[in-house]
This record gives structure tokens, C-alpha cells and sequence, in this order.
């Protein structure tokens, strides 16, 4: 693929996606024996639903109007779509007991722990559609596990960071470290388009290792820490668009393995799309690559954002363990209410361990963005043996900044018809530190 089609955004980025969704007769769960209710167990019939309209060379699985309990995971097939009807809502039970273990990646960390609430593995032609409703019951009932995770989760950083053989690193109940809502992993043309994802337990949608990705029209509303609304882990060719994310850490984050075990993995994410969506979050980024990047990113197109308000508009993340290289992203036409940084790159991430692996952020343009009110317009922080480069900003207005910029160990940094506070903004008194427009 030519880089051009990429930054271009030209049809040629997903072609092959338009035609995923899986086609063959429709399947009700209630023919299965599914019953409405909190009352009655219905993923057994969900589940022989699933496994009829596959053996059948693929279907669609009808979940109509009503509530239906899932007691576990809900799993799909090659060739099945899930459509959840207008009026659906599956609830998932929040008892641990119910989720066994699988293969997964956690914060960028291979590792067996507890199944995602909506978990496929090695499928081809799936997908999860229709207007209807997934219920995590990530606040009341996993939010509370973060509290005593830490233990897990340090035992499984350093399991990747001393390379323990991934059969080994066995997780799962009493570990507490809590499982995503909606995982595709080693997939291959997948399509989620429309549903509602509400109070997820953990990141809330979370493609790994796939290929030829479509997250549309879906509305993600999780309003606790670690509720990341979309986060294409090593994937190529995704297109997230039209989605509205409404949640309390990163609406989009592209990620690519932590530290180690991400160099051992070596997949990148690349060819993603995120266009026409709005993003708004309390304490983290509209949109993110990072922080566990250390496979790296590439070829990346963001634009038409709307951003009613987000801690960091735009935010590439990560520290001097994470090593990987972030080039080629391009972002434009973005809107911005109100945030505390507008573009910020950083190498200090928290987690840091006194490593000695920088990561290398270089070839990015950023054009198009107006931003009513930002704390800071432009954080851009290198070191010197890895400063950031080559970054261009273009046709950009801050209506109101409140600090200085910090801008330092970059190279080839262009700042064009760029103006914060109501003055241009002059390369040389951002460098020093002095507020833009000075």
C-alpha cells in the first residue's frame, strides 16, 4: 500500500472491510429456549444459536426486544453476526466464577485470565450489530476489583519483562485483574456496528491481533477508570467512525504490547482509520496511541473529531521502558471545547522502571484544529538521545491557553499559521518556554 493512500484517507485503506458482514438465514435465541428476564439463564441458548447458524454456513443470531441474562461469555463463530434488536439488552452476571480463563493480552502482557464478556478467538466474517444494549456491570461489580490487583498485576509485568513462557503466566480467579467487554483476538474481518456498550468492566473494546477491522455507530458509555472505549491492539486496517464515546480514561487508543513482551510479539498497529466521532472523557485522551506501544504504530488517520471535553486532545504516551517507533500519523479537522493540553507527547509515562529503551515518535501533521480553551496548548517533551522530529502544525487556533508551552529535545518541528491567545505562534519563543504570542 502506497503511503499516500494512507494519509489520503482514500478508499483503497479498507476496501476489503465493506463486505465482512456475515450473511445467511436468521436465528432467534428463543428458538433455542432463551427467555426474557433477569429470572433465566439465556447464554446456553445464545450459545446453541450461535453454533446452529454456524453449522448452517453462517446466520444471524436475533436477540430480540427484551432483557436476557448471560451467565458467562458469549463467544462468536466464523460467519455469525450478532444483532441485538432495538429494545435488547443482554446483562452479563458479574459472579468471577463464571469467566474461564483464555488467551488474552492485559495492559500489553500475554497472559491466561478471565474471559471477556464478549470473547472470539481465531474467527473470520464476525460481527456484533443492531441498536440494542450491552450491560457490563463494570461499577458496581468489577470497579472494585482494581483495588486489590496490584499484586497480579506486577507478578504479570514481570512475567513479560523475564520472558516466563505465556502457558505459564496463568491468572484468573482471585487474581483480580478484570476482564475487557468485548475482545476479538486473532480475528479477521470483524464488524461491530450500532450497539450501545454500557458500565464496562475494564477497556471496553479491544480488537487484538486482527486484521480488517469496522467499529461504526456504536455508543460507549463506562464511567469509571480503565473504561478505554475503543484500544485496536497490533491490528492492521481499521476504521472506527461515527461512534460517540462517553467514558473515564481514553475514548481511542491505539496499542501495540508493553515493554518486552511487546518487542517479543513485534506486531504493530497500522493502517487505522478514526473519523467523525465525538470523544469526551474526564481524566484521560479523545484520542491516544499508546501507552503500551512497544510494537509500534504506523500509518494513522484521524479526523473530524468532535471533543466537548478530554484531559489531552491529542496524546502519544509512553516512557523509557516502552521503546517502538510512532510514525506517519496524520490529524485534521478536529473541535475542541475544553481540555488541558491540546498535543501533548511525552516519554515519562507513569510506570516507568529505569530502563533505557525511548521510544521514537517522528513524522506526524497535525492541521485543522480549533480549540476554544486548553490549560496548555502544545506539550511536546523528548529526550536527547530520542527526541521527537519531523512534527508539523498547521491551521491551528487556541482561543484561550493558560500556560506556557513546553516544547523541548525535538527535532524539525513546524509550526505554520498557528495562533494561541489571539497571536501567532513564533518556533523560537514557544522554544524557550515563553507563552505563545508573548
Amino acid at each position: 500500500m502506497r503511503r499516500r493512500d494512507v494519509l489520503a484517507g482514500g478508499a483503497s485503506l479498507l476496501g476489503a472491510c465493506a463486505t465482512i458482514r456475515p450473511r445467511g438465514r436468521d436465528v432467534p435465541i428463543t428458538a433455542f429456549g432463551a427467555r426474557e428476564g433477569l429470572g433465566h439463564d439465556s447464554r446456553p441458548a445464545i450459545l446453541a444459536a450461535i453454533g446452529a447458524a454456524h453449522d448452517a454456513g453462517g446466520g444471524r443470531v436475533i436477540v430480540p426486544a427484551g432483557l436476557w441474562r448471560s451467565d458467562g461469555p458469549i463467544g462468536l463463530r466464523s460467519g455469525v453476526e450478532l444483532h441485538v434488536a432495538q429494545g435488547a439488552v443482554v446483562r452479563f452476571s458479574p459472579d468471577p466464577r463464571f469467566y474461564p480463563n483464555v488467551f488474552t493480552r492485559w495492559e500489553g502482557t500475554e497472559v491466561w485470565n478471565h474471559s471477556p464478556l464478549l470473547y472470539t478467538r481465531g474467527a473470520r466474517r464476525v460481527a456484533v450489530t443492531g441498536p440494542g444494549t450491552f450491560e457490563g456491570g463494570g461499577r458496581e461489580h468489577f470497579l472494585p476489583w482494581r483495588d486489590r490487583q496490584k499484586p497480579a498485576q506486577n507478578e504479570l509485568r514481570r512475567m513479560g519483562a523475564e520472558g516466563v513462557p505465556v502457558r505459564d503466566r496463568v491468572f484468573g480467579q482471585g487474581r483480580w485483574l478484570r476482564p475487557a467487554f468485548v475482545q476479538f483476538i486473532e480475528c479477521e474481518d470483524v464488524l461491530i456496528d450500532g450497539p450501545t456498550f454500557r458500565d464496562s468492566p475494564f477497556w471496553v473494546i479491544h480488537p487484538v491481533y486482527c486484521r480488517r477491522v469496522i467499529v461504526r455507530n456504536v455508543d460507549v458509555v463506562s464511567k469509571h477508570i480503565n473504561s478505554d472505549g475503543c484500544d485496536p491492539d497490533s491490528c492492521q486496517d481499521v476504521l472506527i467512525e461515527r461512534c460517540r464515546f462517553d467514558v473515564s480514561d481514553d475514548c481511542v487508543a491505539v496499542k501495540s504490547g508493553r515493554d518486552q513482551d511487546g518487542w517479543r510479539v513485534g506486531r504493530p498497529s497500522s493502517r487505522i482509520r478514526v473519523r467523525d466521532c465525538e470523544m469526551r472523557t474526564s481524566i484521560a485522551a479523545a484520542f491516544a496511541i499508546g501507552s503500551e506501544m512497544s510494537g509500534g504504530a504506523h500509518d494513522i488517520l484521524v479526523e473530524r473529531l468532535t471533543v466537548p471535553g478530554a484531559e489531552h486532545a491529542l496524546y502519544f504516551k509512553a516512557n523509557l521502558d516502552r521503546g517502538g517507533v510512532i510514525e506517519r500519523v496524520r490529524v485534521r479537522d478536529v473541535r475542541v471545547e475544553r481540555t488541558k493540553t491540546l498535543v501533548n507527547f511525552t516519554t515519562d509515562y507513569h510506570s516507568y522502571r529505569g530502563g533505557d529503551a525511548p521510544p521514537t515518535y517522528r513524522s506526524f501533521h497535525v492541521s485543522g484544529v480549533r480549540c476554544a480553551e486548553a490549560e496548555r496548548a502544545f506539550d511536546i517533551v523528548g529526550v536527547p538521545r530520542a527526541p521527537v522530529q519531523d512534527v508539523r502544525l498547521s491551521d491551528i487556533r487556541v482561543a484561550r491557553a493558560t500556560q506556557p508551552d513546553r516544547i523541548r529535545d525535538v527535532e524539525r518541528l513546524r509550526f505554520e499559521d498557528v495562533a494561541v491567545n489571539g497571536r501567532a505562534v513564533d518556533y523560537n519563543r514557544v522554544a524557550l518556554g515563553q507563552s505563545p504570542g508573548s
